[in-house]
């Protein structure tokens, strides 16, 4: 006879205790879904039920006043059934037609921003940035607030081509989505650590600070009781200064944001891609980073201009080629932009043919 489960606080509990009756009940037995309106979505099942799906933005990083006012929506509205997506939108589910006007009214008196289904902007990924990250090079928080300024209407209202996603990672350990977004802005630093010495030996473990390297480019500098840094080898990652602070890689004059486009995750019609360099380097100008966006404006504005409808932007660009890419955009090409890298020959184009 088989023991009854054990209930443990090892690990998360299963998911499906947090889906709404309507979706346990037909789990995997689904007809189809329609967007309603930019913010609005409903399922409909084999069995005639529904359940929608009201979708609204939100800055990621939210203080508990506010969650514990969504979660007040979401008891009165939908029976306490709320989710947050991927890329940080938050959605309610709704089981009772009757309750979703009078959702949506309560969402616009509070001034929360619905849209980001379909064919649009959704809500823009983010990491941590100077909030939390020590490793940071630029902000992310701040970043997304700007591009959502700029972008709002894409999420609220106006439509492109195919769903844009963006993503901003605040340095390129990247715990955010930029290697798999249609267009997405990635902090970098651009020079090798500075070592503190005297706090090396007091502060830091030289074993594990030389592993934490993922080049090779940290080895023991004996004489001083500290490390030395191979500068042909160091790709400013921040490693290093994750196990041991006293060497330095922030440097004001030298951090800020490249700019990558043409990531995806699905599969439609196309394979999954890696993000590729658009824009190499534009130096951190906050509060409101204006150069950061008015180059992510530039792709944006072509890609809405020039794609096919149902292309994402990687697929776009494919299709006329890189070299129209940097004309239609405007954005130079540099030697940056050469892949460079030990085994690139999996990724070089091999063909004599060019596309402008």
């Amino acid at each position: 006879m088989a023991l009854p489960q054990r209930r443990t606080d090892i690990g998360p509990p299963h998911y499906k205790d947090f889906l709404p009756p309507v979706i346990q009940k037909n789990y995997g037995d689904w007809k189809y879904h329609e967007v309603l309106s930019p913010g609005v979505m409903v399922h409909v099942a084999n069995s005639g039920d529904k359940i929608w799906s009201v979708r609204v933005a939100s800055p990621r990083l939210l203080s508990t006043d506010t969650i514990r006012d969504l979660a007040d929506i979401a008891e009165k509205y939908c029976g306490g059934y709320i989710r947050w997506t991927t890329r940080n939108n938050v959605e309610f589910l709704v089981s009772d037609e009757k309750n979703l006007e009078p959702l949506q009214n309560e969402l616009k008196q509070k001034k929360y921003m619905m849209g980001g289904i379909g064919s649009r902007i959704s809500n823009i990924v983010h990491t941590q940035g100077w909030i939390h990250c020590h490793s940071a090079a630029s902000d992310a928080s701040g970043l997304v607030k700007v591009l959502m300024d700029e972008f709002a209407d894409y999420f609220t209202t106006k439509e492109t081509p195919n769903k844009v996603r963006m993503a901003v990672a605040c340095c390129v350990n990247m715990c955010g989505a930029v290697h798999c977004s249609d267009i997405a802005v990635v902090a970098v630093h651009r020079k090798v650590p500075t070592i503190d010495h005297d706090k090396v030996k007091n502060m830091c473990e030289v074993p594990s600070t030389i592993a934490a390297c993922p080049t090779g480019a940290i080895s023991p500098d004996p004489a001083k009781k500290s490390v030395k840094i191979n500068a042909d080898k160091c790709m400013y990652c921040g490693n290093c200064f994750t196990v041991c602070p006293p060497i330095e890689i922030h440097d004001p004059e030298y951090d800020g944001v490249a700019i990558v486009v043409g990531g995806k995750v699905g599969n439609l019609r196309s394979n999954p891609k890696f993000s590729k360099l658009a824009v190499p380097f534009i130096k951190n100008n906050p509060p409101r980073w204006p150069e950061v966006t008015s180059t992510v404006r530039k792709i944006l504005d072509a890609y809405v201009a020039d794609a096919k409808k149902h292309e994402r932007v990687g697929e776009w660009i494919e299709r006329i080629g890189w070299e129209k890419f940097f004309k239609v955009t405007g954005l130079p090409f540099t030697f940056q932009h050469i892949d460079d890298f030990v085994i690139a020959r999996e990724t070089f184009r091999t063909a004599a043919t060019f596309k402008w």
